[in-house]
């Protein structure tokens, strides 16, 4: 399996053709994962997909799910913070990171530790960030 996708490299658009470059299967672990993510994601940068790209993109939405679900779960009874915490964890963010996504510096600090809330609009800018349901830090 490929480490690293060529961004700039021109995507096949038949179905088979991508399926020659990295077959879809199911994924046994992080490496995979990446990789994966890597190519799934340089074919959907394309302006407009072919319908082949469309279906091979599909087929692999499947399987990640299936490997995001066994492997990068988040606990139905982790709490807000948790669940905050977690999706910082897996994108490599610290507390400083979530303040400055957030508008302030200090506030990623502040609302790990408990000493500040979600906001409303803190809740809308982590979900469209972290593509996760609003209701996740509710």
């Amino acid at each position: 399996m490929p480490t690293t996708t060529n961004h700039n490299a021109k995507m096949p658009g038949r179905f088979n053709d991508l399926v020659a470059m990295l077959p879809p299967r199911a994924i046994h672990d992080d490496i995979e994962y990446r990789n994966v993510l890597e190519t799934v994601n340089a074919v959907m940068a394309r302006p407009k997909l072919t319908k082949g790209q469309r279906e091979y993109v599909e087929t692999w939405a499947v399987l990640i799910e299936a490997y995001e679900q066994e492997h990068h779960a988040i606990d139905d009874d982790a709490t807000p913070v948790e669940a905050l915490q977690y999706l910082l964890d897996e994108a490599g963010m610290n507390a400083s990171d979530l303040g400055r996504l957030l508008g302030n510096r200090s506030l990623g600090s502040a609302i790990l530790n408990g000493r500040r809330e979600l906001s409303k609009a803190h809740i809308r800018t982590l979900a469209n960030h972290f593509k996760v349901e609003p209701g996740l830090f509710v």
